[in-house]
């Protein structure tokens, strides 16, 4: 019976590292991290049930099966839930140990992806590096460690030599030149955008994040010069109709599968615009199969999720003592809820068209391992979120009356 107790207990474990959302031990977290962790939960619900419905008809026209799309999806989902959990459950300054190694490994995978033969190229962007039957896209994979490297160097910015400083500068440089190049504008403006209120949010001078700022305009601004794929998104967002058959087609459709929606949506699974019209529909444009079937009060629930997992966030990073979790917590926010304002804002047309996948939602392993992760971050941050900051006492004895110091934190 003792071993059949031990081997139950055992499976149990590694259970809760695949289903880390049930786990016993989140009910000794904090609120914000229990209430984050079923946030994503559910987000990562809808998502999927969304994907399975925008994905069957191409799943069954290319492969002759459905769910095969999903399938491929559901890969991805099981690594970045236990990466989830790792994340999650390791004190943040262990997993922040590994980010320097990281953002460098990925970095050269990057320019890795530029090499012809090396290299995978779809529409025109080399952004993959195929492996067997699956893609490595390292512009995704980098961005929790992006997030974990920025906040610990930005943290000590005023304690660190120049030299540092410099390095670790043309470092991120360097992948947002790399990630420029493949070309993928957008996901070099949110990485960007995200580095940038990272170091913000930890009080650089502002002249200076002004001046790399107008920087950052200039370069997007000279590579939509150059780039006429880049310029013609610009017009076609300014009018679709003027080229409706080409340029503008693909937000057009999109525009009439959110109208097609109406009020209450036409039901699961039952979106038209799916079959053949809208495209890229399981990955930047999913948005548009989920308004259809949903309708406007499906749109604003999502959208009420969104928001109340980016106030969460935010009401997480505010309330952080230490000032590296609380950067974290700024830089996973940037990325999750930027990211899905961003695609959500293409998708109906407010915004120029981007290759930004919706968090949770959009086709992609290396997508939802990466917004998994950084999910996993910001509950680890949560649950850090009450801790005290640890006090030297040999400094603090010295100066303070002895009345006073039981009201000190133990290391």
């Amino acid at each position: 019976m003792l071993v059949k107790a031990k081997k139950t207990k055992v499976v149990k474990q590694y259970l809760s590292y695949f289903v880390p959302f049930v786990a016993p031990q989140v009910k000794s977290w904090t609120w914000e991290a229990r209430l984050l962790n079923w946030l994503t939960c559910v987000w990562l619900i809808i998502g999927l049930g969304t994907l399975m419905s925008a994905s069957y008809p191409e799943g069954m026209v290319n492969n002759n099966d459905g769910l095969y799309i999903l399938k491929r999806q559901m890969i991805g989902v099981a690594v970045g839930i236990v990466g989830f959990n790792l994340v999650s459950r390791l004190p943040l300054n262990k997993t922040i140990k590994i980010a320097p190694l990281m953002v460098l490994v990925f970095l050269v995978l990057i320019f890795a992806t530029l090499i012809p033969g090396l290299g995978k190229t779809t529409m025109g962007a080399s952004r993959w590096i195929a492996i067997g039957p699956f893609s490595l896209q390292p512009s995704e994979l980098i961005k929790p460690f992006l997030v974990l490297q920025s906040a610990y160097l930005f943290s000590r910015w005023h304690k660190l030599t120049n030299k540092v400083r410099l390095v670790w500068l043309i470092i991120f440089a360097l992948v947002l030149a790399g990630i420029l190049k493949q070309p993928n504008l957008s996901t070099t403006g949110l990485c960007g955008m995200s580095l940038w209120l990272i170091a913000l949010a930890a009080e650089l001078p502002l002249s200076q994040l002004l001046t790399v700022a107008g920087g950052g305009v200039g370069i997007a601004s000279l590579s939509i010069a150059l780039n006429p794929y880049q310029l013609d998104r610009i017009t076609s967002f300014l009018d679709p109709w003027q080229d409706y058959h080409n340029k503008g087609y693909q937000l057009i459709q999109s525009l009439l599968a959110i109208a097609s929606g109406s009020f209450s949506g036409s039901g699961y699974g039952l979106s038209q615009q799916k079959l053949s019209f809208l495209p890229i529909r399981s990955t930047d444009f999913i948005f548009a199969v989920y308004a259809e079937e949903f309708g406007f009060i499906g749109c604003v629930l999502l959208l009420l999720l969104i928001i109340g997992y980016g106030t969460l966030a935010l009401r997480v990073a505010i309330k952080c003592s230490q000032e590296l979790p609380r950067l974290v917590a700024v830089g996973a926010m940037v990325f999750i809820i930027g990211q899905s304002l961003i695609n959500i804002g293409v998708a109906t047309g407010s915004l120029p068209t981007t290759g930004l996948p919706l968090p949770f939602f959009s086709y992609g392993i290396n997508s939802i391992i990466a917004s998994l992760l950084l999910a996993g971050l910001l509950v680890r941050v949560a649950r850090e979120s009450n801790t005290t900051k640890i006090v030297n006492l040999k400094q603090s004895t010295a100066v303070q009356p002895i009345s006073s110091r039981s009201n000190l934190t133990r290391p």
